[in-house]
């Protein structure tokens, strides 16, 4: 059985987080729940550097295996929120202050 790209691309964008030593990571399929994506990554930085070599993680993983950009990338990490958009996929980079402040969690959980 083949696996919905979606998903792959999901697991893709979580390994290389975890590759990047990120923490805290959480994959929520939101198909069904989100006009917006199908998949949500979301990660903890633990400085700004590290958000930085996070998403430089992702985007060197993903291009290798799947071939694919961002259509959108919000990469300021001074705001200590990173977004890379990949229509069926959105990845959050947060620090651990901006993920507890916003609870993504709490509102695809529902």
């Amino acid at each position: 059985m083949k696996k919905n790209p979606s998903r792959v691309l999901a697991e893709t964008c979580a390994a290389a987080a975890e590759d990047a030593k990120a923490s805290d990571i959480e994959t929520f399929d939101l198909s069904g729940k989100s006009d917006l994506t199908n998949f949500a990554v979301v990660c903890t930085a633990g400085s700004v550097p590290h958000l930085r070599s996070i998403l430089r993680k992702i985007d060197e993983q993903v291009e290798e295996k799947l071939d694919l950009h961002p259509v959108y990338a919000e990469r300021t990490p001074q705001a200590l929120w990173a977004v890379l958009d990949y229509v069926d996929v959105m990845v959050h980079v947060m620090t651990a202050e901006m993920r507890e402040y916003y609870k993504l969690e709490e509102i695809w959980k529902r």
